[in-house]
């Protein structure tokens, strides 16, 4: 079942549920632009439906996996830490501003930090999440379904 994050209410809720991230980790990214080009090599070229699926992973028995997802995707800004550096998330940062949401694998960030953020940014006009049940461990969560 989703969950629709609308106000700063619902955030608020959403992140203490899952402690601010803490102990986590993006396991696996999914886009959906809604582009394409079908087998007759026609080129449908609208990114109508830019849907951005995340999938994170917790070290907690209490919803140990969720998945965001965000529509109407503005921008990804995925800045993955090489093979030298951990990239658990320790806390993160969901801020409502002039109709778009925010989500930040930072803590404590303010409106005016977006911008100068150097981590990952995903910001999108709606978020929504589910509990993601018995998907744990390294297998790929988004299979293809061909």
């Amino acid at each position: 079942m989703w969950n629709e994050i609308m106000n700063n209410n619902d955030i608020e809720k959403f992140m203490k549920r899952i402690c601010y991230f803490h102990d986590s980790c993006i396991k696996e990214l999914k886009y959906l632009s809604g582009a394409f080009v079908d087998e007759d090599l026609a080129m449908y070229p609208v990114n109508d439906q830019r849907i951005l699926r995340v999938a994170i992973q917790r070290q907690f028995e209490n919803i140990p996996m969720i998945e965001l997802e965000f529509s109407g995707l503005k921008y990804l800004k995925l800045i993955p830490h090489d093979e030298r550096y951990t990239c658990e998330i320790l806390d993160a940062t969901i801020i409502l501003k002039n109709n778009c949401i925010y989500w930040c694998d930072c803590g404590g960030l303010s409106e005016s930090e977006l911008s100068s953020y150097d981590g990952t940014v995903i910001c999108a006009s709606k978020l929504r999440w589910r509990t993601i049940e018995k998907c744990m461990g390294q297998k790929e969560f988004y299979l293809p379904t061909a």
